[in-house]
């Protein structure tokens, strides 16, 4: 076809050339493919029939053989509709790709390979690792904290090894002028001691016989009024000079915060007393008044790497090794060591244990694997400090009749456990997703501990600031897929790799009858229509199945992989995948996918090829093929669409030249239903994206490609197999049954080389630009499918039917360039030298 024919209008079933095929008609006797059962068309076979019956029988004939291709054809047009859609309706959209993504997302953020179990968990209150016993356990306010006076031995060494963190002058300055701080901050942050740093200071030069600096116990008294009481007398009358450190619980049911007049009172007693006090407050919604007030300041965490260093010099001094600190720090940047920590930054008991491994390691006392297994274990015990005795005082008597349990703020109280459990399952996704989620468990855990009451919660007391310092979380801009389309939004993150993990070890491991709950609460994720939160969760099923394979699988994969929602049973496929990325579980995980391959209902056989699809179930990719036809073509083809939809899934692994092969043996299958798995697989390789079955991350030849037509990244990343891709797309294109969707496909593949499928919809140079991007694949596909003049025959009519398209019309120049591509300037110098000739 010359450049300028372009623009000439032709008819849409151009005239056959000799010895070649009509459009409508299927291939026969080509090297390419033979004949597809069902799609005949035989003509002599109808002269012979109506030469028989007659004229009048011969045209019924015709007509319920033309009425019986249109059925076919039809059905492969449903065929190869989104299978995942059906509950929506017929034309449903599901976001593949956006699944996909998530799914990336949440195997990065649980698969770690960090063994939680390699340590005393009998003893997790300690690290106890060779000759070290660090306690690691920052005291709850309020638990175990005696008052008392600070021995001066233990202000001497705070001298010595606090660090002080960003804001300290300040803070000092605040306590000078004003007498009194209230003093706000995460447990294990370090605000304890930066109260005592600071007490220290500025009683530095006063003397009470009772101590410079005490604590106050605040189980006695009444919070800061008996701290006024304290201030004023106490048991040995006035105490001038001296500092007091007071922790308030305020996260404990019933507790009321002290007003702004009780402050102003021991703030006017203080001054009177030359006395200085800092009340420490857990963040949170209770204790945002307080530091919002004129008294209340935030403290901040020290620099991790600055206590590290300062541990370490303590250590290395103890033991009089004063040339093992350069080593020492170049250790502690060690890429596996930061790895087994897991933590962005560390708090100083981490930060203590940590010094201490490391100097035990260069003294020679811990090997190397011992070293490791202590720094993995540092994000356990910070989960276990987390959840550990979380709902205790709510079995405690009341104050009234010592009998009957407090439990009206329960919703309060396990609002920050469920946060934090949400946040290792939907971590990275957006921080209202995470709330959403977080709230939801916190019904299901009230509900679980108090069944006989209906939880209730403030609607106004959230606090992103305090939900973030609890959880040792951070938020950043990013990407969030909003109905197909990725919209800047802000993701919320654990500071720290192993938190994740460790987190959904804890509660499963070591808090049974927090289970119930979870399994209630991962359901109702399981039917959430975003694939951030149904995929991730999926995600989170499975990485706790491992850690009990009989109890996840009972309560969670199995129920779901019987449901009757198409998403209840990606999230079960989902699961399993996940379970079988263990090595420990892989051969467990294949045995059930093959059992419901070969005996299960409907809906489980359903599920398994869901679970085929990523690889990981079957043996060999041919054995996940083999599976995948059985289902395909069971019951008259009726999973076919969700069997062929995950076939194209095996194509991105790189054994895709078995799969390709396996079509090919498909296609010339003498039952139709495998010759109809073939035809709606090919098609659907031509419509899908490899974003939206791609598992690796962007760095692979495919994951640059991510909005690229899979056949496309294909025939370029993988050249060797062009020819085979042609030859599997030409048999879609001539078959009578899958022609018209065949042709759909090929001319959807022609416009996102034109201009690019987003360009269409939206203009713009992006979409120009991914079009251009994608016109090597069109350049290493078209030559192979248009070889003859049958071929380029067919090609020009799709160019002038994309031409006169009234929505969306292919311009002269466009059709130009296509055509070059397909057809070579020799074979074009060719064919109109036969033309003219």
């Amino acid at each position: 076809m010359a450049d300028e024919a372009v623009a000439e209008p032709a008819s849409q079933n151009p005239q056959k050339p000799q010895g070649s095929r009509s459009p409508e008609a299927p291939p026969r006797g080509r090297e390419r493919g033979g004949e597809r059962g069902g799609d005949r068309g035989d003509g002599q076979a109808q002269g012979e029939a109506e030469a028989h019956d007659g004229p009048e029988a011969g045209d019924d004939e015709a007509a319920e053989r033309a009425k019986e291709r249109e059925r076919a054809a039809d059905r492969i047009k449903d065929l190869t509709r989104d299978p995942l859609a059906e509950e929506d309706g017929e034309d449903g959209p599901t976001d593949l790709a956006a699944a996909a993504r998530a799914r990336r997302a949440g195997r990065k953020l649980l698969t770690s390979g960090r063994d939680f179990t390699s340590f005393d968990r009998s003893r997790i209150g300690h690290a106890h690792i060779g000759d070290i016993n660090v306690s690691l356990d920052a005291r709850r306010s309020g638990v175990a904290m005696r008052g008392g006076p600070v021995p001066e031995e233990e202000l001497r060494r705070l001298r010595r090894a606090h660090v002080e963190p960003a804001g300290y002058v300040r803070l000092r300055r605040a306590l000078e002028s004003r007498r009194l701080l209230v003093l706000g901050g995460a447990p294990g942050t370090g605000r304890t001691s930066t109260a005592l740093a600071l007490l220290d200071e500025v009683t530095r030069d006063g003397a009470g016989d009772g101590g410079r600096v005490r604590r106050v116990d605040p189980h006695q008294g009444e919070g800061v009024r008996g701290l006024v009481g304290e201030v004023n007398g106490g048991e040995g009358g006035e105490r001038r000079g001296t500092g007091y450190l007071l922790e308030l619980a305020l996260d404990r049911p019933g507790t009321l915060p002290p007003d702004e007049m009780d402050l102003d009172q021991l703030a006017s007693t203080l001054a009177e007393g030359d006395a200085y006090a800092v009340v420490v407050v857990s963040v949170g919604s209770a204790a945002n008044p307080l530091l919002a007030g004129r008294y209340g300041m935030v403290c901040p965490p020290a620099p991790s790497q600055e206590l590290v260093t300062v541990r370490l010099r303590e250590r290395l001094e103890e033991a009089r090794d004063h040339e093992s600190l350069e080593h020492a720090a170049r250790l502690a940047e060690d890429p596996e060591v930061i790895e087994a920590v897991g933590l962005d930054d560390l708090r100083p008991a981490e930060a203590e244990l940590l010094a201490s491994l490391l100097a035990e390691h260069l003294l020679e006392s811990l090997t190397r694997e011992e070293l490791l297994s202590g720094c993995r274990s540092i994000a356990a015990v910070q989960a276990h400090e987390w959840f550990a005795g979380v709902d205790r005082a709510l079995a405690a008597p009341s104050s009234g009749d010592g009998r009957t349990p407090v439990r009206s703020a329960t919703a309060a109280l396990f609002h920050p456990v469920a946060f934090r459990i949400a946040l290792a399952v939907l971590g990275g996704g957006s921080h209202s997703a995470v709330s959403a989620a977080a709230h939801l468990l916190t019904w299901e855990l009230s509900v679980q501990s108090d069944p006989d009451s209906t939880p209730s919660r403030p609607l106004f007391c959230d606090d992103p600031e305090s939900d973030r310092a609890l959880s040792r979380a951070r938020s950043d801009d990013g990407a969030i897929d909003v109905a197909g389309t990725e919209v800047t939004g802000q993701l919320i993150f654990y500071r720290g790799s192993a938190l994740p993990a460790a987190v959904l070890a804890e509660i499963w491991d070591r808090h049974f009858p927090v289970r119930a709950p979870v399994v209630r609460w991962l359901r109702l994720l399981a039917d959430d229509p975003r694939p951030q939160v149904s995929v991730r969760a999926a995600v989170a099923a499975g990485e706790l199945s491992v850690r009990d394979f009989e109890y996840g699988f009972g309560e969670l994969v199995r129920p779901l992989a019987e449901a009757s929602s198409p998403r209840r049973r990606v999230f079960a496929a989902t699961a399993l995948d996940q379970v079988a990325g263990h090595a420990s579980h892989r051969k467990a995980v294949r045995k059930v996918v093959d059992d419901w391959s070969r005996y299960g209902t409907a809906s489980l056989r359903w599920t398994a090829a869901m679970t085929l699809g990523h690889g990981r179930a079957a043996d060999s990719v041919d054995a996940a093929l083999d599976a995948l036809a059985r289902i395909g073509v069971r019951d008259q083809g009726r999973q076919l669409a969700v069997a062929s939809l995950n076939v194209v899934r095996l194509l991105t692994l790189p054994e895709c030249a078995t799969v390709l092969r396996r079509l090919g043996q498909w296609a010339e299958h003498r039952r139709e239903e495998y010759q109809d798995l073939a035809l709606v697989t090919i098609v659907r390789l031509a419509t899908t994206d490899v974003d939206e079955v791609l598992d690796d991350e962007p760095g692979t030849p495919l994951g640059d490609r991510g909005d690229w037509p899979l056949l496309l990244a294909l025939a370029v990343t993988r050249p060797e197999l062009t020819g085979t891709l042609a030859d599997l797309l030409w048999t879609a294109l001539n078959t009578a049954r899958s022609r018209e969707v065949a042709f759909d496909a090929l001319e959807a593949l022609l416009r996102s080389a034109s201009r690019g499928e987003r360009g269409e919809r939206g203009e713009g140079r992006e979409g120009r630009e991914g079009g251009d991007r994608m016109r090597p694949g069109l350049a290493a596909l078209l030559p192979a499918l248009t070889s003859d003049e049958h071929d380029r025959q067919q090609l020009e009519w799709l160019l002038r039917r994309m031409m006169r398209d009234q929505d969306r019309p292919l311009t002269t120049e466009q059709a130009s360039a296509l055509w070059r591509l397909a057809v070579p300037a020799r074979q074009r110098r060719s064919d109109e030298e036969e033309s003219h000739g």
